[in-house]
Parts: C-alpha cells; sequence; structure tokens
C-alpha cells in the first residue's frame, strides 16, 4: 500500500508517546495500534507493522532482565516454545478474519485491554508459593493462550502475562517481569514473522516508528518511577479516549 508523509506525522509522534508510557506504566500497544489505523493503515497492516516496532523496544528489555539474571529458564524455555506456537496461531486467525471486523473488534477490546491495564499496580502476591511443578503448570499454560492473544491482537500482553505470573503461578515480581519479557519477545517474534511472510508489514513505516519508540523507551526509562507513573496515567487515559472517538468517528 502507498504511505505519504501524513502518515509518518500521524504514526511516528504516538509510537514515541507510546514507547514512553510503556517504559513507565505498560499498555504502550493500546496506543500505537489504533494510531496505524488512524492514519489510515488497514487494519492487517496496521498488526504487522506495530509488531516489528514492538519487537525492536521489547528487545532491549528483554536483553536488560537476562543481564540482571531476573528469569527462570526452566519455565522460560517451555513457555517461550508455547507462546512461539499460540502467536503463530493467533497471528494466522488474524489474517483469516476481515479487516472490517478486526476494526470493528478494536472499539470493544480496546476499553477493556484498557482497564486491566490501568488498574494494574504491579505489586506482588503476599500469598504462600505454590509448588514448582503447579508454578511451572500454571506459567506455561497462561504463556500459550496470552501469546494467542497477543498474535491476533497484541496490546496489553506483557500486563495479563505478569497478572497471571504473579497472581496465579504466584511468582515473585522480578522473576516475573523477566519471564514476561523473554516470552513476550517471542510472542511478538512470531506474530512478526507471521504477517511478514504473509505480506502484511510496511517496513519503511515500521523501522522508522522503531527509532521514535527507542526513543520513548529511552526517555521514558529515565523518568523517575514514581513521579513518571503518576504524570503518565492521566495523559494514558486522555489519549485513549481520544483514540476511541477517533476510531468511531471513522466507522
Amino acid at each position: 500500500m502507498e504511505i505519504n508523509i501524513i502518515t509518518f506525522l500521524l504514526v511516528c509522534p504516538m509510537v514515541f508517546l507510546a514507547g514512553l508510557i510503556d517504559s513507565i506504566a505498560g499498555g504502550g500497544g493500546l496506543i500505537s495500534l489504533p494510531a496505524y489505523m488512524i492514519a489510515g493503515v488497514p487494519p492487517h497492516y496496521a498488526l504487522g507493522t506495530n509488531k516489528l516496532s514492538s519487537c525492536i523496544g521489547t528487545v532491549a528489555s528483554t536483553a536488560r532482565y537476562i543481564k540482571n539474571k531476573s528469569v527462570n529458564y526452566r519455565i522460560g524455555i517451555v513457555s517461550v516454545i508455547l507462546a512461539l506456537g499460540g502467536s503463530f496461531l493467533g497471528a494466522n486467525l488474524a489474517l483469516m478474519v476481515r479487516e472490517e471486523v478486526i476494526k470493528n473488534l478494536l472499539l470493544f477490546v480496546l476499553p477493556f485491554t484498557a482497564f486491566f491495564v490501568l488498574r494494574n499496580k504491579k505489586t506482588e502476591d503476599k500469598r504462600k508459593p505454590l509448588s514448582e511443578r503447579t508454578t511451572f503448570i500454571i506459567a506455561c499454560i497462561a504463556s500459550f493462550f496470552i501469546a494467542i492473544y497477543d498474535g491476533f491482537y497484541g496490546p496489553g500482553t506483557g500486563t495479563f502475562l505478569l497478572l497471571c505470573y504473579t497472581a496465579l503461578a504466584r511468582m515473585d515480581i522480578k522473576t516475573a517481569s523477566g519471564n514476561t519479557k523473554i516470552v513476550n519477545l517471542s510472542s511478538n517474534v512470531a506474530a512478526l514473522a507471521t504477517f511478514l511472510l504473509h505480506g502484511k508489514l510496511i517496513l519503511v513505516l515500521g523501522l522508522t516508528a522503531a527509532v521514535f519508540s527507542i526513543a520513548g523507551h529511552y526517555i521514558g526509562s529515565g523518568l523517575v518511577l514514581k513521579k513518571g507513573y503518576k504524570i503518565v496515567k492521566p495523559i494514558m487515559v486522555l489519549v485513549l479516549a481520544l483514540l476511541f472517538v477517533s476510531l468511531l468517528i471513522e466507522r
């Protein structure tokens, strides 16, 4: 499809904002994916192009968690394999659905995922830890099914993984965050490969947006966490409301 300078001017600032918000509070995909669609990018291309910029942004944070030894590899390796399969399945399901359905679905999924992302405080579960076997099973099942969602749609995946790992599998917050990153990266890669193989990706736009995403992540990570989170939440609510209204108008 053809793109012009207006597309870049609409998408890149929103992807920058999404990266900044994601680095502080999570949920950046809730902003970046609708931004592509509002800029006129067809839904299937929006899903694929958003995965490209998301993948590049996730690599840096994943490397940081691995470097800090915050990953449980026993759970992580199996979870990654399941996430690759789940995301591949989800992405192929998305390609089977008509673009009009995906755009209309966004109007229902966006408020739902926004609710969970905005209310998530990322606090550690204080209950007694489960057995290693039970934690392993719950984490792997959650990884597979959430990866299907990630391949099909995406925004809020990291939040859903973290909630399942801490609240259901009762992993400590440090390990849960590390495993969330490697699973999220794996599901992003599988979905990206699927959209790329089907030609549903605008490479130039995705790579340009990725630069803005990295810049947003870099600046956001330099903010003081508590103050940054207090600032970001109301901004995110405002932006999500504007995006939602824009999607309604475009119907």
